[in-house]
């Protein structure tokens, strides 16, 4: 039979997918002989038996049973015992961090009577019934599934009985009839009373944390973040030390390095008289982990110094969480922190030069959707402002929008288009949703290490906290600034993650740093860059060495094309002609749609000729002696014509008024003549140019000599002719044969040799699958994703995206839009296929991908894999494609 159950000491940090990342870490300061209080951790695998089978596995409640047993013996009492009782933890601990699994429950093991011996063995009656009615609202609330919101409001009655503002004002009386009132609640909303049983409430809250696994809050997350969904948590036992008795005690959470912008120094959060969960849920204020000096400087000394040995040991930022009980440390959970992009650029760059990592582990810890985030524009420091007061820079950045005051708000109006920054008084798990929806977030309790802190840091999202200047007042939704300036939802605010300021109205934005910086603006040897203009500048250095893909730019003009250079495009991969055709030039279609003859046609294509050849001169110098693949026309024909009901309404009224209206009644014509049920499988692309004489020959002409001119201006241009939409070789035969015989002739009349390569746009299954056919007769490949996903799905993106993709991901039938990363299984095994394929054929073939994937980092390492030559993306994503390039190659 499997081991379902680990003591601490038996497992290390490596066992993440067994005893999950907290379970495994508590191991590893085990074994390092840190002060860890003893437990033991069942495992994923005992989780996903249950999740599987709706029960427990055979054999773990005696596992569990005999650790629990040898907890107590190492200890000297035993759970719950009346006159000393073992008190312990349960806390849920996947492979990955991950917000919305069940909470902690503390203080399990106490009843009517073990409260009592707990009084007089800690001496402390308040500290007691305290620690009870926090079992009673934590177990209700994530065991039994109470709103929590009830029994905040019976603690919110006795203080206003009380006449006090905080919970540390209730005395053990007070607290006593709190427990009555809890033990009600319970009773009221579950119809039974709450279990006095120690072992009945461990084995409730275990296998509650099985089932948290299945939260809607869990699963959301791990779509967000792309966590496959049949890890299964770990559960971690561990006996309780207690940092509310009194203020020799307390708790916090540490970080060896600022999690928000990755400098060195003492960053963290410290609440005396409190314990853990009372510092990530921002109840009260807490004090920052320097001051834990003056107030317990043996502690605080023996904690830098753990700290220190921690981040040696992990070479890694280290986020920490630890108890002090009456003077004695305690390490209660490490793991490798969560950072904001910034932060994670600056701690790689920084652990370089200390010799605790290679370069390429700082590649490795540094991501396509990091470097992204830190392009985002930041706040113009010269714009007027009209500041409304400041909280703590949890998480950097320039959020604009309107202010909500709960997550259902955030979601509903951010689904209609509207911008709008979450503002709380503390976020908790109920709220994930809506921070995902927001921009930002503002809360004006909590500090660096609340829970809004922490998961905006994991999502990349702009945040201040602690704003207390602030009064968020959630019920009437608005907030109130010091000097009295009241916002309504609805009005704007912005927000600044970096300073922790908070603006009335929308504040200017200009470009960041680390976009100048692409742009050429910023000399990162010069004083005008920062540490993290230099950190980017030394990664993306040696990634582009590193590199074995090329990256290309998606652009269709000479400015795109000029932007994607300085960002680092080394060519073309995809300039869309069909953008060309837009604005005064759709006349020129429509004649040449509307050409009863010839000579009208040749006509309509010698007036598009020189546009045409104009756009391709521009285009190539900015490109100059890179590779500029020209797509010819792909889209549907009569999406240039006018839309079909506006025009029969127009030539219905002419006919009612008795006027003239030849044209626009042959212009209906031929829409009815080319509409088309599904346009997306219709008249497009090769078939176009099949369809309509001249209009490919025209182009590649119009290509040819543009490249003829660069040539006699001492250009170096290389363009490369691609013929959208094959589905069968015999199609790619006909233009590529076509295209030959104009480069031949506009060849001879410049005088000059024009030799550069004919392939095709590979969007259709049918091409993938004969690729090997279709390779004989192109010299390139470029894979059309965008398309390639459509007909291989069987979808069209521009419907189903607005009618039913949102339930797919709900229902977990996608994790994430198969148009943002590409679908592995199905898309990608063609591609393959057209790989193996395509370079049987043709050993020299040149493949490619020009889909919006190309700057998606997952699925750039896909296309290094399997072996593509280069990608090409949206110039902005250039460098994170350039980036998650070397990535992939750095990981092999």
């Amino acid at each position: 039979m499997p081991k379902y159950v680990y003591e601490f000491s038996e497992g290390n940090k490596d066992l993440k997918e067994l005893l999950g990342g907290k379970g495994a870490n508590l191991a590893e300061m085990t074994n390092l002989g840190l002060p860890v209080p003893p437990g033991f951790t069942i495992t994923t695998e005992a989780c996903r038996h249950y999740l599987e089978h709706g029960e427990v596995p055979d054999g773990l409640a005696g596992e569990v049973a005999e650790r629990l047993a040898a907890l107590e013996a190492a200890m000297g009492k035993r759970l719950g015992q009346a006159d000393d009782p073992l008190l312990v933890s349960v806390r849920s601990g996947a492979a990955f961090s991950m917000p919305g699994m069940m909470e902690t429950v503390l203080n399990i093991g106490l009843n009517d009577a073990s409260v009592e011996g707990l009084a007089a063995q800690s001496g402390d009656a308040r500290f007691a019934w305290d620690s009870y009615r926090r079992l009673i609202q934590m177990f209700g609330r994530t065991v039994q599934g109470i709103d929590g919101e009830l029994f905040e409001d019976a603690i919110e009655a006795a203080k206003r009985d009380k006449g006090v503002t905080s919970d540390v004002g209730l005395d053990a009386d007070d607290l006593r009839k709190l427990v009555e009132v809890f033990k009600g609640i319970v009773a009221e909303r579950t119809g039974r009373a709450f279990p006095d049983d120690p072992r009945e409430q461990m084995d409730l809250a275990v296998r509650a944390v099985f089932s948290s696994w299945n939260a809607p809050r869990a699963v959301l997350y791990r779509r967000q973040e792309r966590i496959p969904a049949d890890l299964g948590t770990a559960v971690n036992v561990c006996a309780m030390v207690f940092g509310n008795l009194g203020m020799d005690s307390g708790t916090g959470v540490a970080f060896t390095r600022d999690p928000a912008s990755g400098r060195q120094g003492v960053y963290g959060d410290y609440l005396q008289n409190a314990q853990g969960e009372d510092v990530v849920a921002g109840i009260r204020n807490t004090v920052p982990l320097g001051d834990l000096e003056r107030i317990d400087k043996r502690s605080y000394d023996e904690l830098m110094s753990i700290m220190e040995r921690l981040e040696n040991h992990y070479r890694d930022l280290c986020d920490i969480e630890f108890t002090i009980e009456r003077g004695r440390l305690w390490m209660l959970q490490t793991r490798v922190g969560k950072r904001t992009a910034a932060a994670a650029f600056r701690i790689a760059d920084q652990l370089v030069d200390q010799g605790v990592i290679t370069l390429d582990e700082a590649v490795a810890r540094v991501t396509g959707d990091q470097l992204a985030q830190l392009m985002f524009p930041r706040f113009d420091e010269g714009a007027e402002r009209t500041r409304l007061g400041r909280g703590m820079n949890a998480s950097p950045g320039a959020a604009v929008g309107r202010a909500v005051f709960d997550s259902y708000t955030a979601i509903k109006w951010s689904r209609s288009g509207e911008d709008v920054i979450l503002c709380r008084r503390e976020t908790n798990p109920d709220d994930l949703e809506g921070m995902i929806a927001a921009q930002g977030i503002l809360t004006s309790r909590g500090g660096k290490t609340s829970h809004a802190a922490v998961v905006a840091r994991g999502m990349g999202k702009t945040c201040v906290c602690g704003a207390e200047e602030i009064d968020v007042d959630t019920k009437n939704r608005r907030l109130t600034a010091p000097d009295g300036t009241t916002v309504e939802e609805g009005d704007v605010i912005s927000i600044d993650g970096t300073t922790g300021e908070v603006f009335l109205g929308a504040v200017p934005v200009v470009a960041s740093p680390v976009v100048r910086y692409f742009e050429g603006e910023i000399d990162p040897a010069s004083d005008q860059a920062d540490d993290l203009v230099r950190a980017v500048h030394r990664i993306m250095h040696y990634v582009d060495a590193a590199r074995r893909l090329y990256v290309r730019a998606n652009a269709d003009n000479a400015e795109d094309a000029a932007r994607a250079r300085r960002m680092g495009a080394q060519g073309i991969g995809l300039c869309r002609t069909e953008h060309m055709f837009l604005g005064d030039r759709r006349q020129l279609v429509e004649r040449l749609i509307l050409a009863d003859t010839e000579e009208e046609q040749e006509e309509a294509l010698d007036t598009l000729l020189p546009l045409q050849q104009d756009d391709f001169v521009e285009l190539l110098a900015a490109m100059d002696g890179l590779p500029v693949t020209v797509r010819l026309l792909d889209p549907p024909l009569h999406e240039f014509l006018p839309d079909i009901t506006e025009l029969s309404v127009r030539v219905a009224v002419a006919e009612a008024r008795g006027e003239k209206h030849e044209n626009d009644l042959r212009l209906l014509q031929a829409v009815h003549r080319l509409h088309e049920q599904n346009p997306m499988l219709g008249l497009r692309g090769v078939r176009l140019g099949l369809v309509v004489p001249g209009l490919f020959t025209m182009q590649v002409r119009a290509i040819a000599r543009a490249a003829a001119e660069r040539l006699r201006a001492g250009g170096r241009p290389r363009p490369e002719v691609m013929i959208p939409l094959v589905g069968t070789v015999q199609e790619l035969e006909i233009i590529r044969d076509a295209s030959l015989r104009v480069l031949a002739e506009v060849g001879e009349e410049y005088g000059v040799e024009l030799d550069f390569p004919v392939g095709t746009m590979i969007e259709l299954p049918r091409a993938a699958l004969t690729a090997g056919q279709i390779a004989e007769h192109a010299e390139f490949f470029s894979f059309g994703t965008n398309d390639l996903t459509q007909t291989v799905w069987g979808f069209s993106r521009d419907d189903v995206e607005a009618s039913f993709f949102s339930a797919y991901l709900e229902k977990g039938v996608f994790g994430v839009s198969p148009f943002e990363s590409l679908d592995v299984d199905g898309v990608g095994r063609l591609i393959r296929i057209a790989v193996e394929e395509g370079r049987r054929a043709r050993p020299g073939i040149k493949l490619g991908i020009c889909g919006e994937h190309g700057g998606d980092p997952v699925s750039v390492h896909f296309f290094h894999a399997a072996g593509l030559d280069y990608v090409s993306c949206s110039p902005f994503r250039v460098p994170v494609a350039r980036l998650e390039a070397g990535r992939a190659a750095a990981r092999r």
